[in-house]
């Protein structure tokens, strides 16, 4: 079971390597059929998997060695699939959503003609990933981790065509790296303490080193601390925390199946994962945990700013992703990792949906993306429209939907960490809140109400999408209305046994014991803003639909500073990109072009052509000329001789 649960991609993915040739030109290849069915299959044992060591827990964690992979030294490490109560959940999350987007693609990239590749790539991904949530050891857990980011610059830029799916796919790439680089530091830093690299011993070794002292940079660090900063800074870029967020909304160059695979449930929750994982650590690293509460909060509130002015209907879900991602940072950062993990679980489904849906407006509106030139389509296409609903209301925090009981769980155990950062934490989170119900209705009336704004030759195209990609949206929609009945499960009275021995949380820090005990106020105002979200953008683009713009005017200077990102992109061209480039062509250009090719390959080659041609010259043809050469050297010869013989006193 586990293992079927495990490599059905993989084998999916080779499949449709193997029979990409026999795709037919319409209807459905062998390619696509065997990378759906074993997907199918895949999610089924999932779902078994965590039925049978979660809830009914009649299957113990174990760990499954598969074979030695690296003994150097004291560096011994098996290449193993550790199936605890948390890689179960990542498990079941991400081949379901995984599942619903290979289906979904069948009728998505029904007329790209590389539609196989694209399904082989969408398989390397979740394979990727699931060696990355099974990992048991730090360097399996980074093969995943890298895996899953060349998987992601491969269906980033799948439609290589265009120009800024390239620069897309390449940012994502470069800004990944940066924080890969902090995560390798920080797994060199666990091997320089621990001694080891494995889940097991190092986990169990951290109380005994919590007093460790380490220099890094010249300076002295406590040991636990500075591990859980570098590998928070992995964590960074993988779910675009603040700072490494910026790759994020170009990915949505990348066809709409990819977004709702790498934003939903698997690449961007990747650092959460970790994090929750870590959890050992990072109980004995309180600075590390304060840092990962602040920046959690203040990216869960500026990709809410920004949000709110975007036009582009996946770079809005986007910034709602990158927002959500700060919600699960700032819930692990106050010690509630299974709070965390709930807001990943219900996430998945209702994120998942909204990219999918979004997909299919895009579909009805013949690859039309721009909000502005929507409107007035919610009777053309009323299954999606009542999917986005859904999808909307379980984003917003509106019960009884599942983003109500994730959402307002993290928010209430800020609360009760009675800390400044848990505080800070709380009212960034409840203004999010508000600004999320206000975008995600701004999306729903921008685009399904109002007057038509596309042309006549749009509308006149707009259709429903076909089944094969309104199933999936079904069961994502079953799934962002009922996963919140698992509360009781992930954050309520049985997650203990729940989650066994797979999250550590120390007895003084268990914040979710306390938020029975917080003020009715603090419980309702998530509830309240979200409605009072709702209300405001019915009234701006429904009722008073010429606020808005007057708003803008208004406030013209902190709504270009929205619309702009808060000038990310800008200062980072500035200060790395714009250099690195100058930089690059001058040592092109004048190091590697007029100095080592000028006086290397190339001045060699440009002196050997001078004097061929020199030499050329003198092959004119004429015979007197050659006459009169040979003349010249024998006379040259004899003067030679004569001199030399004179040299010597001959």
């Amino acid at each position: 079971m586990e293992f079927i649960a495990v490599f059905a991609p993989l084998i999916g993915c080779l499949a449709a390597a193997l029979f990409a040739w026999k795709d037919d030109e319409e209807g459905h290849g062998p390619a696509q059929v065997l990378t759906c069915g074993l997907m199918v299959i895949a999610a089924i044992m999932s779902g078994l998997l965590f039925y049978k060591i979660n809830i009914a827990a009649t299957m113990a964690p174990k760990t499954i060695v598969l074979f030695n992979w690296i003994s150097s030294g004291t560096l011994n490490l098996n290449w193993s699939l550790k199936f605890d109560q948390l890689s179960a959940v990542m498990v079941l999350v991400v081949n379901f959503v995984s599942c619903a987007v290979h289906i979904y693609s069948v009728g998505y990239m029904h007329h790209d003609k590389r539609r196989a590749l694209f399904q082989c790539y969408l398989s390397l991904f979740t394979f990727a990933m699931l060696m990355l949530v099974t990992s048991a050891n730090f360097v399996q857990l980074f093969f995943g981790w890298e895996g899953v980011g060349v998987a992601s610059y491969l269906l980033i830029g799948f439609w290589h065509h265009k120009d800024s799916a390239n620069r897309a796919a390449i940012k994502a790439f470069v800004v990944n790296r940066i924080g890969d680089f902090g995560l390798a530091l920080g797994i060199f830093a666990v091997f320089m303490v621990f001694g080891s690299l494995d889940f097991d011993k190092v986990f169990a070794a951290v109380p005994a080193t919590n007093d460790v002292v380490v220099e890094f940079l010249g300076q002295q660090f406590n040991a636990i601390t500075l591990i859980g900063f570098l590998l928070f800074v992995g964590a960074m870029g993988k779910s675009a925390q603040l700072g490494l967020h910026t790759w994020l909304p170009d990915a949505m160059e990348g066809p709409t199946p990819v977004s709702a695979l790498i934003h939903a449930a698997t690449m961007v929750t990747a650092g959460v994962f970790l994090v929750a994982r870590m959890s050992p650590i990072y109980e004995y690293a309180p600075l590390a945990r304060e840092f990962i509460t602040v920046i959690g909060a203040l990216t869960a509130l500026v990709a809410a700013t920004i949000a709110i002015t975007q036009f582009d209907i996946k770079r809005v879900i986007a910034y709602s992703t990158m927002s959500q991602l700060g919600y699960m940072f700032f819930a692990a950062g106050v010690s509630a990792y299974s709070a965390a993990m709930f807001h990943l679980f219900t996430h998945a489904f209702f994120k998942a949906l909204l990219f999918l849906g979004a997909g299919s407006v895009i579909h009805a509106m013949s690859d039309e993306q721009d909000m502005r030139r929507m409107g007035g389509i919610y009777k053309l296409i009323p299954f999606t429209y009542v999917v986005m609903w859904i999808g909307s209301l379980a984003l917003a925090g509106v019960p009884p939907f599942a983003g109500f009981f994730s959402k307002d769980t993290i928010l209430e155990a800020n609360f009760a960490a009675h800390s400044q950062v848990g505080l800070f934490a709380y009212w960034c989170g409840i203004t999010a809140a508000f600004l999320t119900a206000f975008y995600s209705w701004r999306l729903i009336f921008m685009t399904f109400h109002g007057t038509p704004r596309a042309d006549e030759k749009v509308m006149a195209h707009v259709h429903e999408s076909p089944k094969i990609m309104t199933i999936p949206l079904a069961f994502l929609a079953a799934g962002a209305l009922g996963a919140g009945a698992l509360a009781i499960f992930f954050v309520g009275e049985s997650r203990g046994s729940f989650w066994g021995n797979s999250i550590f949380v120390l007895e003084q820090n268990d914040v979710l014991e306390r938020i029975h005990h917080i003020p009715q106020w603090a419980k309702l105002l998530p509830t309240g803003v979200g409605i009072a979200g709702i209300l405001l953008a019915f009234l701006f683009y429904v009722r008073k639909r010429h606020m808005p713009a007057m708003m803008a005017g208004m406030f013209s200077g902190i709504h270009n500073f929205f619309f702009r990102k808060w000038y990310f992109d800008e200062l980072y061209d500035r200060i790395a990109v714009i250099p690195s480039f100058f930089l690059g062509n001058k040592l092109w250009k004048t190091g590697d072009g007029a100095i080592i090719d000028g006086f290397g390959p190339d001045g060699v080659a440009s002196t050997v052509k001078a004097g061929s041609d020199k030499a050329h010259a003198l092959q004119s043809g004429y015979i007197f000329h050659y006459a009169f050469a040979m003349i010249i050297g024998v006379v040259a010869i004899i003067t030679a001789y004569v001199f030399y013989a004179h040299r010597q006193g001959f």
